[in-house]
C-alpha cells in the first residue's frame, strides 16, 4: 500500500515549485536578506511580480499609498506573508492543466478561495496576528486532492461513488478506498516544498483539528472556514452539505455559529473580489 509520502515523492518533478519560489522561501526564513534582496529575486519573474503587486494593491491589504515595487510590498506585508502568497499564486497555475473530466477546477478553486477568505476574516476574532497567512492556508487546504486526481484518477472515481452513495465526507471515503486522505497528502506536499510547519500541520489536520499539536488554533480556524465556505459559495451548499464543524474546533477557537452567520454577507463580497483578483478568467458559478 502506497503512503502519502511515497505518492508525493513519486511526482515531485511534476509539482516542484518554480525556482523563484524556492529562492524566496529560503530568503524569507533568513534575516540577513532585506526586502530589496527578496524584491530583486521576485522581479526576475515579470508575471509573478505583476500578480503580487495586484494583490498588494487590492482590498485585501488596506495601504494608504500605492504599492509600486515588490520590495515595498515585502516591507508592508512581511517577507513570510509575501512568500506564502508567492507559493499560493504559483500553485494556482501549477495545477491548471488537470483535465475537467477528473475534477471541476473552477469549482475546486472557488471553494479554496472562499475558505481562505473566511479563514482570514476569522483570524482577528481569535487573536491571530497577520491573518493573511490564514488566507493562504485556506487557499491551499485541499491541494492534496489535486495530487490524488493526477495520480489516482480511477481510485478517486471510486471515492466519488462512495461519497455519493453513502453521504460520508470525502476524506473518510478516501481512507476507506485508498488508505489515506487528501489532507495527509497536502501535508506531505508542504513538507516537500519546505514550507512552514504551520502550513504542514494545518493542511494535514484540517478535517481533524483536535489532532493538531503546535498550530491547533490555525488548524481549527481553517476547519471552520472550510465548512462555512459552503454557505458562501454559489454552488457550495448543495455540493458539500454533509460536512459539519467538529465540536473541538468551536472549543479551540471560541467562535460561535452566530458569529459565522454574521460575517457571511461580507465574506460573499470579499470572495467575489478575491476570485476576480486571483482567477479573473474563472467561470461564474450557477
Amino acid at each position: 500500500m502506497m503512503t502519502p509520502h511515497e505518492l508525493v515523492k513519486g511526482i515531485s518533478g511534476l509539482v516542484s515549485l518554480p525556482e523563484v519560489c524556492v529562492r524566496v522561501n529560503e530568503m524569507a526564513e533568513n534575516p540577513r536578506y532585506s526586502a530589496s534582496d527578496i524584491g530583486r529575486v521576485i522581479g526576475q519573474d515579470a508575471a509573478l511580480t505583476a500578480r503580487l503587486l495586484k494583490i498588494a494593491n487590492s482590498p485585501f491589504y488596506s495601504h494608504v499609498s500605492r504599492v509600486d515595487t515588490v520590495s515595498r510590498a515585502v516591507t508592508l506585508i512581511g517577507a513570510r506573508e509575501l512568500r506564502d502568497l508567492v507559493v499560493a499564486t504559483s500553485a494556482l497555475r501549477m495545477f491548471s492543466g488537470i483535465p475537467s473530466t477528473l475534477v471541476d477546477m473552477d469549482s475546486f478553486w472557488r471553494h479554496s478561495i472562499c475558505c481562505g477568505v473566511v479563514a482570514k476574516m476569522l483570524g482577528p476574532h481569535c487573536g491571530v496576528l497577520h491573518s493573511e497567512r490564514l488566507f493562504v492556508a485556506g487557499l491551499l487546504h485541499d491541494v492534496g486532492h489535486l495530487i490524488m486526481y493526477t495520480k489516482m484518477a480511477e481510485l478517486m472515481k471510486v471515492v466519488g461513488v462512495r461519497v455519493r452513495d453513502s453521504g460520508i465526507p470525502a476524506y473518510l471515503a478516501e481512507r476507506d478506498v485508498i488508505g489515506f486522505d487528501h489532507a495527509q497528502v497536502g501535508g506531505e506536499l508542504m513538507r516537500l516544498w519546505r514550507l512552514p510547519e504551520s502550513l504542514q500541520e494545518v493542511l494535514e489536520f484540517h478535517h481533524e483539528p483536535g489532532k493538531a499539536e503546535q498550530y491547533s488554533l490555525e488548524t481549527a480556524i481553517v476547519h471552520i472556514a472550510g465548512v462555512a465556505a459552503n454557505q458562501v459559495e454559489p454552488d457550495g451548499a448543495r455540493k458539500k452539505a454533509t460536512e459539519t464543524v467538529d465540536p473541538v474546533a468551536w472549543e479551540i477557537t471560541g467562535l460561535t455559529e452566530d458569529l459565522i452567520e454574521s460575517i457571511l454577507p461580507e465574506a460573499r463580497a470579499r470572495f467575489v473580489e478575491a476570485q476576480l483578483l486571483l482567477l479573473p478568467g474563472m467561470r461564474a458559478a450557477h
